[in-house]
């Protein structure tokens, strides 16, 4: 079962990236717990850059204990607790539209995190900080 750090709504303070870094094109993996190290969950970003610019985002969370993705069918987990269930489906709508909102506005500061779903934002944010990072390395 998820603990409570799963449900919890704050912004945990990392450093962004925005259009102004050099990053090298190609496609670059990013994974990370985020602050989340009690929980089973990784998220994963695989990033393409081209011409400088992020153009292609794919993200997803994977919970290692139940070897299986979190998507819209991870609710099945908590039937009979509205309150999770809520959760999950916040979380997965965050999942689903980040991605989209990085290659639109090149930043991470202006991903508009979804009421509800810090926790998927949290994961998303880390896991494509970690691929920039390479992508950034790879530049210099």
């Amino acid at each position: 079962m998820m603990t409570k750090s799963l449900f919890a709504f704050f912004l945990i303070s990392l450093s962004s990236f925005s259009g102004d870094q050099s990053w090298k094109d190609g496609t670059y993996k990013g994974i990370s717990r985020s602050v989340y190290t009690d929980e089973p969950y990784y998220a994963h970003s695989l990033i393409t850059i081209e011409d400088g610019k992020i153009v292609r985002l794919e993200f997803y969370v994977r919970d290692s204990s139940k070897q299986e993705f979190f998507n819209e069918k991870y609710e099945k987990y908590f039937a009979g607790n509205e309150l999770y269930i809520q959760q999950c489906r916040n979380d997965w709508k965050g999942i689903r539209s980040y991605p989209d909102s990085l290659v639109r506005y090149q930043s991470l500061d202006k991903v508009d995190v979804i009421t509800g779903a810090t926790w998927s934002y949290n994961l998303f944010k880390a896991s494509v900080q970690d691929a920039l990072s390479a992508a950034e390395k790879a530049a210099n």
